[in-house]
């Protein structure tokens, strides 16, 4: 029985029931091939008002060995996810931190893994987000484990996935599936802008310091994600052993003078010293060298 309550206006009841018909009308979604271990979630738009998991036939293959310099956190997502995977407590993860230290190819390099143990991945963009109910309807029913892959993930204050994912990882009615987990990269701590005036509305009560309550409402997103990783910038030697590990994977030498120099001018013209610039200097340099 449609519950919904009457609208005063006329225009507006006509298009409530020409949603309703539309929606009924409105094709069913095309049956999910499970057979692959990497999806992406589409969407609803108005050429197709259900979103639907569309199947990645090619997912990237990324090996966690490749990944230097940030052990601690590989310790870490590799135990809550083999955790996740034998049935065991795990828990909804965030990476944070500065860009191009590997926070979203740890994730993928995940899947790499674990595909073979039953582990699947569904990658949703911000902008999906508040369809999870119907992600989630659509596989706690299956037996391979999923995690919903959120890249780069931020928001703005009105953002409508914002509060559908507040209620997904803890606060819903809706018990979550025991089968999903969520791993969210950003490259905000919490996940939403910050501004210094709201700082400024911090108080002290009995000697302990309360925050205010813009402030507080942004915490509260973040920290339902029950682990974070942090990700810092790499030091120069750091850089520099990750372009090593490249330039070796493509049979290149590391000369120690001139390349050391060219890997260094390369960093400093893109104002980063980052692993994801430490292998785009080794791609370019190999190529060179051949």
């Amino acid at each position: 029985m449609d519950e919904t309550p009457p609208a005063a206006d006329p225009l507006e009841r006509i298009a409530l029931a020409l949603e309703r018909i539309a929606d009924r009308l409105a094709p069913p979604a095309a049956p999910t091939d499970w057979s692959h271990s990497a999806y992406r979630w589409r969407a609803a738009t108005p050429d197709r008002p259900r979103g639907e998991l569309e199947t990645i036939a090619h997912p990237q293959a990324v090996e966690l060995d490749d990944l230097l310099c940030i052990d601690r956190q590989k310790a870490e997502i590799d135990r809550n996810t083999c955790q996740f995977l034998d049935g065991r407590g795990a828990n909804n993860l965030l990476l944070w931190g500065s860009r191009g230290t590997g926070k979203s190819t740890l994730i993928k390099a995940l899947l790499h893994r674990y595909a073979d143990s039953g582990l699947r991945m569904i990658e949703i963009d911000k902008d999906g987000l508040h369809e999870l109910p119907a992600v989630i309807a659509l596989v706690r029913a299956r037996p391979e484990r999923f995690l919903l892959y959120c890249d780069d993930l931020s928001f703005e204050a009105d953002d409508s996935g914002y509060k559908a994912l507040k209620s997904v990882l803890e606060g819903g009615l809706e018990a979550a599936p025991e089968n999903l987990l969520i791993y969210a990269t950003s490259n905000r701590r919490h996940l939403l802008p910050e501004y210094q005036s709201e700082n400024q509305a911090g108080r002290i009560v009995d000697g302990e310091l309360h925050p205010g309550e813009a402030v507080e409402e942004k915490i509260s997103l973040s920290e339902r994600f029950g682990l974070w990783l942090s990700f810092y910038p790499f030091s120069q030697e750091e850089y520099l052993r990750i372009v090593h590990h490249w330039l070796k994977k493509s049979g290149r030498p590391f000369d120690a003078a001139e390349t050391r120099r060219a890997a260094l001018q390369w960093a400093l013209h893109r104002g980063s010293r980052s692993g994801r610039v430490a292998r785009q200097f080794a791609i370019d340099w190999s190529a060179r060298s051949a």
